[in-house]
């Protein structure tokens, strides 16, 4: 076929998602996977990266057949979450049955998950996967799902206003010697942030992904560690509270940025997942909004007027408009709290930790920031 409907460029999670959700709509997609599915930059391994996924996400990938076809092992349910400060007794404790759902997040397996994906491509009616390397096909509407370098998006004059952190993220997957009781645990400090989220994977029950936000420097020397000094460093950065932690996979590191588009759409194309906003993950949020955008997106071109065309750039301000919200507001948060635990000043240590013990007091508070994390 010489002219699509859609043309999909990026085939990561977003993209990906896309394509599925535009070929259900009998709409002829093309995928052209240029761009590259992984962020974890040049030299990376094996793909030890985990996500936090909400309900709007899950959502999706079940009207996508793709979530229940992920093996059971592959996606691990949090039903309680603790958020730790850097002063003895600061936290914030979340529970799925406080919160009366059934579970606060799912975490997957994001090799896995791209997998599934991958699969349920090769089965979908309406979709072509185009070689990235010949021109791209004419499409009606262009979606740049290529990740935050995209060149598509720079070539088309867009800018990409950036807030580099100077922090790198450290991930690898670990097992303990204690169960993590479908808990997910973090701690807040000056200067880094750190999470560990359960997986199910290699050993059920035990099995913890690593997310470690520090600084440039700090990173490095963290990775140049052995495997056993770089467990030591990691149980005396969580105080032992998960137990003996055991390395099961290669460290992985990339840079965190504060980034947005000038613009989200024009006539013809549109940007949605990192290429058109990128936030720190300390919230997990990150694939989240991305696939946000591709429900948003899905449903404008669904239910637009029979006579408006797929690139007619009123109807790509629709999507733009309502995500615009959404999104910046989720920047302001995380960026919002990196700045308040990252900063060494005793007059702000003390406040964070007060906050932080006052929202554990608060239910509504602690009810709407379980709201907002779920996508609801």
């Amino acid at each position: 076929m010489d002219r699509f409907d859609v043309c999909v460029r990026g085939a990561g999670i977003v993209g990906k998602s896309l394509a599925l959700s535009l070929a259900r709509q009998g709409l002829q997609v093309a995928l052209v996977p240029e761009g590259g599915p992984r962020p974890a930059g040049p030299g990376a391994g094996e793909d030890v990266r985990a996500y936090a996924l909400n309900a709007v996400s899950v959502d999706l990938l079940e009207r996508l057949k793709v979530w229940d076809a992920l093996p059971p092992h592959s996606k691990t349910a949090v039903h309680d979450m603790h958020v730790e400060g850097d002063a003895p007794g600061a936290g914030v404790d979340f529970s799925a049955w406080e919160q009366r759902v059934d579970e606060l997040a799912w975490i997957v397996d994001a090799a896995v998950l791209e997998r599934q994906l991958a699969d349920a491509l090769r089965f979908a009616p309406h979709l072509t996967i185009v070689d990235a390397g010949r021109t791209g096909p004419r499409a009606a509407l262009v979606a740049l799902c290529e990740g935050k370098a995209s060149a598509t998006r720079d070539a088309l004059g867009v800018r990409m206003q950036r807030h580099d952190y100077g922090h790198r993220a450290i991930a690898t997957r670990l097992v303990a010697d204690t169960g993590h009781l479908n808990r997910a645990r973090q701690w807040f400090r000056a200067p880094d942030v750190l999470a560990l989220l359960p997986l199910d994977t290699p050993e059920p029950g035990r099995s913890w992904a690593l997310v470690w936000s520090v600084p440039g420097e700090r990173a490095d020397a963290l990775l140049a560690l052995d495997g056993p000094a770089f467990e030591a460093a990691l149980i005396e950065a969580t105080g032992g509270a998960c137990g003996s932690l055991r390395l099961t996979a290669e460290r992985s590191a990339w840079p965190l940025m504060l980034a947005r588009a000038d613009a989200w759409c024009g006539p013809g194309w549109v940007l949605l997942g990192d290429a058109a906003h990128v936030v720190h993950p300390l919230s997990g949020q990150g694939l989240n909004l991305g696939l946000a955008d591709v429900v948003t997106l899905a449903r404008v071109i669904e239910q637009r007027e029979s006579w408006r065309g797929l690139g007619d750039e009123r109807l790509l301000r629709r999507y733009a408009r309502e995500r615009a919200t959404p999104t910046w507001a989720m920047a302001r948060l995380t960026d919002g709290l990196l700045h308040l635990f990252s900063s060494p000043q005793p007059g702000m240590q003390e406040l964070r930790n007060r906050g932080l013990t006052l929202v554990n007091q608060l239910a509504p508070v602690k009810r709407w920031l379980v709201s907002r994390a779920l996508g609801s």
